[in-house]
């Protein structure tokens, strides 16, 4: 096989590469996916098992042609945590069911009118930059979770009754994990050939983990804890409870995850070079994402969304099989079951996770900026250095609005603006009041 042969979405591998690149999939969700359950507070089986069935439905449901992985939604995190904190997790459940219900309404109506009018609310100059965001915005939290940042916060001693400056400080070898990481999966996926072309980021792992080892950054306390998890558990299944309030707190979260999902639906589109949002449809992908999400309410998981790790992955890679992503899945599922196999994957160290995002985030980055290029955006116009500007610096410049329990800043925020301006100006147009309006329409694509 060739060195850097694309691999496509309804391409088969043979078993001994199917394993590996699954592996790889899993292995570059899985930090990010089992953080939402932590923050919850509730055990991370139950998430992996969702995630391996919310994925395999999304499958079945998009005919096998949109590779796609569903991990855990962050976009659920504020409004989900008020109603933790105030009614509990059941209440949540319910907020998420309702959330995902909605969301299949909607990818009815875009089945009933189309996604033509996806090219008047959000044309390239401000898609682009809206893509783009979704990665970038995610490279500070990369770093965070590599350890290499200091970070400062305030802890209240309550002797004195005042708030102490608790500095925490880079730790060396975090940045050497850290960086045998990245420095694997950057010039693995440049310099590697043949099959180990299209596992950099596993092999990644895999050094960073070694290095990890070695460096004392996975300690004895790491073996203690998979040696004292059972080698079969159950994941927690629990039923939601409904409350209007709690579902009110929650409901708006789905105009974020929407723009997330046609903003994933885009990149992947770019990166297999096919139109997912046509074949096998917006109203697929969406209706499925959402479903997976309701369904998660219904059994105790947390809801799911298409991820950009693993978007990142195909980048780097050029495999875009289906049948290796459903691999992950059933993996996934596997370990759900497995407490000693998730116990270990839990492991996986900040560094390491880090390492790998670092690439992945910024593939991601760079997919938004492939738009602009291959829509071919002119920025002789005003209107398109004015969208593209505007987007880009209401996501990176950390504002949020901020509607009753609701806060909207960085990529969404920016998409909200963008369709608004995107809609200002196509208003303008008809009433003939632009200054650099052509013969065809300025919202079709090349």
């Amino acid at each position: 096989m060739d060195d850097r042969r694309i691999i496509q979405v309804e391409e088969k591998v043979p078993l001994k590469m199917l394993v590996p690149l699954s592996l790889q999939h899993m292995f570059a969700m899985f930090g990010a996916s089992v953080l939402v359950p932590f923050l919850f507070g509730i055990n991370p089986a139950i998430v992996l098992f969702m995630n391996g069935v919310g994925t395999l439905l999304f499958m079945v449901i998009t005919k096998g042609k949109a590779p796609a992985y569903l991990g855990s939604s962050f976009a659920f995190l504020a409004p989900a945590g008020i109603v933790i904190a105030t009614w509990g997790y059941s209440y949540a459940l319910g907020g998420f069911v309702v959330v995902g219900l909605c969301g299949c309404i909607l990818a009815g109506i875009i089945y009933k009118f189309g996604v033509e009018w996806i090219n008047v609310v959000l044309p390239p100059a401000a898609m682009g930059p809206v893509v783009a965001l979704i990665g970038l915005e995610l490279a500070g939290t990369a770093a965070s979770t590599a350890g290499i940042i200091s970070s400062t916060s305030y802890v209240l001693d309550e002797a004195s009754g005042l708030y102490e400056q608790v500095v925490t400080a880079i730790v060396p070898e975090n940045v050497i994990v850290f960086l045998v990481t990245l420095a694997f999966a950057v010039f693995g996926s440049v310099m590697f050939r043949k099959f180990l072309a299209v596992i950099p980021i596993l092999i990644a792992i895999v050094a960073g983990y070694i290095t990890a080892l070695i460096t004392g950054v996975v300690g004895p306390a790491t073996y203690e804890a998979v040696a004292a998890a059972p080698w079969f558990s159950l994941p927690n299944f629990q039923f939601p409870q409904f409350n209007l309030e709690a579902i009110i707190i929650i409901l708006p979260v789905l105009l974020v995850i929407a723009s997330e999902h046609i903003g994933h639906q885009i990149v992947t589109s770019k990166v297999v070079g096919r139109d997912l949002l046509k074949d096998p449809g917006l109203h697929r992908s969406l209706f499925a994402d959402n479903f997976s999400t309701m369904l998660s309410g219904l059994i105790g998981s947390v809801p799911t969304t298409t991820y950009g790790e693993n978007i990142g992955v195909m980048a780097v890679t050029k495999v875009y099989s289906v049948q290796v992503i459903a691999g992950a899945a059933i993996i996934s599922i596997v370990c759900s079951f497995v407490g000693k196999l998730s116990m270990l994957i839990s492991t996986i160290p900040g560094p390491v996770i880090g390492g790998i995002s670092f690439l992945l985030y910024g593939m991601i980055g760079a997919a938004g900026i492939r738009i602009l290029v291959d829509a071919q955006v002119d920025y002789g116009k005003s209107r398109n250095l004015a969208l593209t500007s505007v987007v880009f610096v209401v996501g990176l410049s950390g504002i949020a609005v901020t509607f009753g329990s609701i806060q909207l800043k960085g990529m969404v925020l920016a998409a909200v603006v963008g369709m608004i301006l995107s809609l200002i100006f196509f208003v303008l147009d008809k009433l003939n009041l632009t200054n650099d309006r052509e013969e065809e329409h300025l919202y079709d694509q090349p």
